[in-house]
């Protein structure tokens, strides 16, 4: 056999290195892993054995391929253990299919921070360009055991269970309390153009990833998992003061929050705004929420687009709350499936799609109101077109200090039931506001479903509002026999409500009550199934409802 020219030598060992690092760099949504230097772990000592401590030889992989300006760091088919892994710039790492890179359970093996909420497996800050992908698996083994509740203290759900008599046992991870360290899979900070892609992130201790300070960073088609029923603290992607940021295509399965947006942990430094952010195409389950506006929130977070994602197994579809005085605006959400319900007492949460609440962090913690502090704010929200399985209210709450503002819910469809077995439920309302300026409606639909609860009233409530517009509403109230009204206004002033239908068997379609409610219009309505089409409670004064072109009972 003659030898080979360098012109196929060059092409050999180019083949050689994309085989290397896998089909990732061959299709669109994915990061391109740039062909240099292959750093191969079993070069360095690595065994591929899950007893053995595989820390070093793998750091030196990565140390040796930054200082070659840049380079691939390749696990090949094998079980290795690892606690902090130190990231550096220009520097990605690939976990081969048949892979699994396994946190240390020895909390020693992660105590290298000054701040321990920061220890990690995968550990960076300052970077630029690094990539982490593959079809392996990052495995962090959090483990955890059942014992009495003593942390715990004003939880509603606590006094709840307290009142009722039921069991407090909860899940803690292994360790606690005299385990300090709960390590990340993945802290970064002050990083930029990440690329997170492929792999599966499984088991872990905390935060699975907490990115913090970061802008363009890509997370695509990962799948990520924590135990719905114990994995408590253990959040999916907590996006901390990150601009920039793209989640798709992936599937997240977490104890705790899915996707968390927050600006505020001192710890880790100046807070900036939380902006610029998409998550599209993602499935997402959790015992708490699927997608948290965190009431950490102490500046801003704005610019959000969530579209075409399906929630299921989840107990809170959407929360946006703030304790810390800060804003939420500028927020898009569309295209998304909800299919909730209630996990056990110690998850926030109590089977509800839509969550807002504006709190001053005295009032959150329960303590002397400080009128000093800021309650915070929302404004700019829009949620359209979205399908709701559930057992819970969705409360849509602003301030007495604080109004909500700019509020739009449109094309919503609810159907709602209850749970026996729950240790409680506190569900009244399908949909209450309270506390909302500029709030508009469009063609919500609810149904009540089976099995019922005996406290459910009116399918909208709104109390609070002033310039609200209700175009395109059916349903009817849970208990119409008790004549509760499909919907309720109460001190609901500026209001112009239409297109609404009563379903056969309403009895009271709408009632209006509060000495303040005033210019509400009633134009095209078809209020023929209804016995009673609107009422006013006595303090409401008659010619504070103009009502034209409605279709009547009798007509």
């Amino acid at each position: 056999m003659g030898r080979l020219n360098s012109k196929k030598f060059i092409v050999i060992t180019i083949l050689l290195q994309l085989f290397l690092v896998g089909p990732s760099c061959l299709y669109a949504g994915e990061a391109v892993f740039q062909v240099k230097t292959v750093f191969n772990v079993r070069d360095f000592q690595a065994t591929g054995k899950k007893s053995d401590d595989a820390r070093p030889a793998i750091q030196k992989a990565i140390d040796a391929a930054a200082a070659a300006g840049g380079g691939t760091v390749y696990l090949p088919p094998g079980d290795y253990t690892s606690g902090t892994l130190v990231l550096r710039s220009h520097v990605n790492i690939y976990i081969e299919a048949g892979a699994t890179l396994f946190a240390s359970e020895d909390p020693a093996a992660f105590d290298l921070q000054k701040v321990k909420s920061k220890d990690a497996l995968f550990f960076g800050e300052d970077l630029e360009d690094i990539a982490i992908g593959g079809r392996g698996t990052v495995d962090g083994q959090a483990k955890y055991f059942w014992a009495p509740d003593t942390i715990e203290r004003t939880f509603s759900h606590k006094m709840l269970v307290e009142t009722l008599g039921k069991s407090q046992m909860r899940s803690y991870p292994a360790g606690h309390p005299d385990r300090q360290v709960y390590p990340h899979l993945l802290w970064l900070g002050r990083s930029k153009n990440v690329s997170i892609t492929g792999l599966s992130f499984v088991r872990s201790f905390s935060w699975t990833f907490a990115l913090y300070a970061c802008s363009r960073v890509d997370v695509d088609g990962i799948y990520m998992y924590t135990s719905l029923k114990e994995a408590v603290w253990a959040d999916g992607i907590d996006i901390v003061s990150c601009n920039d940021v793209n989640i798709a295509n992936s599937t997240i399965a977490t104890g705790d929050d899915c996707i968390v947006f927050v600006c505020g942990i001192d710890e880790w430094g100046p807070t900036a705004p939380c902006e610029h952010i998409t998550v599209t195409n993602c499935r997402l389950s959790s015992a708490s929420a699927a997608i948290k506006f965190s009431e950490g929130n102490n500046l801003a977070i704005r610019d959000i687009l969530i579209n075409n994602c399906v929630i299921f197994d989840t107990n809170r579809g959407v929360t946006l709350q703030i304790a810390t005085g800060g804003s939420i605006s500028n927020v898009v959400m569309s295209n998304l499936t909800m299919d909730l319900h209630r996990f056990d007492w110690f998850w926030a949460g109590d089977g509800n799609a839509f969550n807002f609440e504006l709190k001053r962090q005295t009032e959150w913690n329960q303590e002397p109101v400080k009128l000093s502090e800021s309650p915070g704010s929302i404004h700019n929200v829009i949620i359209h077109d979205v399908i709701v399985h559930c057992q819970g209210a969705s409360t849509i709450y602003g301030h007495p200090d604080s109004w909500l503002d700019g509020v739009t819910f449109e094309n919503i469809k609810f159907f709602i039931s209850s749970d026996p077995s729950a240790p409680y439920d506190t569900t009244v309302h399908a949909m209450s506001f309270r506390f909302v300026k500029n709030l508009r409606l469009r063609n919500i639909e609810v149904n009540w479903e089976k099995p019922s609860f005996d406290k459910w009233e009116s399918a909208l409530a709104l109390q609070d509002v002033d310039r609200l517009q209700l175009d395109g509403f059916t349903g009817n109230s849970a208990s119409p026999e008790r004549k509760i009204p499909a919907v309720l206004l109460n001190q609901v002033k500026n209001a112009t409500l239409r297109n609404m239908e009563a379903l056969p068997g309403t009895n009271v379609f709408l009632k209006i009550a509060g000495t303040s409610s005033q210019d509400i219009h009633l134009f095209g309505n078809n209020f023929h199934e209804a016995k009673i089409p609107y009422q006013l409670d006595p303090d409401v004064k008659s010619d504070s409802v103009v009502a034209l072109d409605n279709f009547m009972p009798g007509k």
